[in-house]
């Protein structure tokens, strides 16, 4: 799959991104740091990567309709330490092979994966 990480994730996602042979991209590698939602999110739409962000701002679905994207998934971890969502991400990885992200809101947080489908 291919992903967008937002410059509110650590590169450490990137990495367990692609050590899981993932296409991952950081906003801060494109030289976007500081970009609006609505330049980031057109950026995912035109290289058809998913988002992972904590940017409670893209769970607008007015917004940024899931149906417009490869996929948008929001991480709300309790603590916002890079090995607490290092453990998220590596939760979320076999859910890649069995759940459909295009179209998709995923609403992750320390319990549950919530799937708002487009």
């Amino acid at each position: 799959m291919r992903f967008k990480i937002d410059e509110n994730l650590s590169n450490e996602v990137v990495l367990r991104l692609r050590a899981a042979g993932h296409d991952a991209i950081s906003i801060p590698e494109q030289q976007m740091s500081g970009k609006s939602d609505d330049e980031v999110s057109t950026v995912c739409q035109s290289e058809q990567r998913a988002l992972l962000t904590l940017d409670l701002d893209f769970s607008d679905i007015r917004r940024f309709a899931p149906a417009d994207y490869a996929g948008i998934i929001i991480l709300r971890p309790s603590v916002q330490t890079i090995s607490h969502i290092a453990r998220m991400i590596d939760r979320l990885l076999p859910l890649f092979d069995t759940e459909s992200l295009p179209g998709s809101l995923w609403i992750v947080d320390d319990h549950q994966v919530r799937i708002r489908p487009g």
